[in-house]
């Protein structure tokens, strides 16, 4: 079965109510569902491009990245953090149409290339206060992407899965605020950590899809704050 096909069949599953949600243990721990704010965030996952993946190990899929960036340190929310591109949904808009336009305006890429898989089930995000959906896509026909602007985004890049799913690669993230400390699965790729919101998210996809592979969940990296 090909990635794509997999992705697809997770959608469905989804939508029918057979999948678990991620470890939301970072995620959901305060949010108000009558006052959180809408988001969405796009999960773009394509054949991987012309840059071959650091791991050599023969993880499935091997031929698969997916887009992420790197957000602009100066930002007052989640500054440096690695992200979904993605934002606020706006009143007029389905959060297909937001995922869509904020990729568009934090990567450059062409949303007519997208292949849009389906919405998977919403995730809180406790310190911003805002519900997420993750929107599922197949970039079927890739365009370039780039920094639009380096005051939202530090760098924008595709990421090989097989570099994410390298047990090498896995860590456990660990923060400390308001005298309490929180554990979350996280990924050590490109020269950044990938963590909090969108590790626990690609942490859970991959597990819902059948593509983890054993980490060591004792090996701690603490956040910088």
């Amino acid at each position: 079965m090909s990635a794509r096909q997999d992705l697809i069949d997770l959608v469905r599953r989804s939508e029918a109510g057979q999948v678990a949600q991620p470890d939301t243990r970072w995620a959901a721990l305060t949010v108000d569902e009558n006052l959180a704010r809408k988001a969405a965030v796009l999960m773009l996952f394509g054949a991987l491009d012309d840059v071959p993946a650091s791991s050599d190990k023969p993880l499935a899929p091997a031929d698969l990245d997916v887009l992420l960036l790197e957000r602009a340190h100066t930002l007052d929310s989640h500054p440096g953090q690695v992200a979904f591109p993605g934002g606020a949904i706006d009143p007029d808009e389905t959060p297909v149409d937001a995922a869509l336009r904020e990729a568009e305006e934090e990567t450059g890429l062409d949303s007519a290339g997208v292949e849009v898989l389906g919405a998977l089930q919403e995730l809180g995000l406790a310190r911003s206060n805002f519900l997420v959906t993750p929107v599922l896509a197949w970039w079927a026909s890739p365009s370039p992407v780039r920094v639009v602007d380096y005051g939202e985004s530090a760098q924008v890049f595709r990421i090989p899965v097989r570099d994410l799913l390298d047990p090498d690669n896995r860590v456990m993230s660990t923060v400390s605020r308001g005298g309490r400390t929180f554990n979350s699965p996280a990924f050590t790729v490109n020269g950044v950590l990938v963590w909090g919101f969108t590790g626990i998210v690609l942490d859970g996809l991959f597990e819902q899809l059948g593509w983890a592979v054993p980490w060591d969940h004792d090996r701690l990296h603490a956040v910088a704050l």
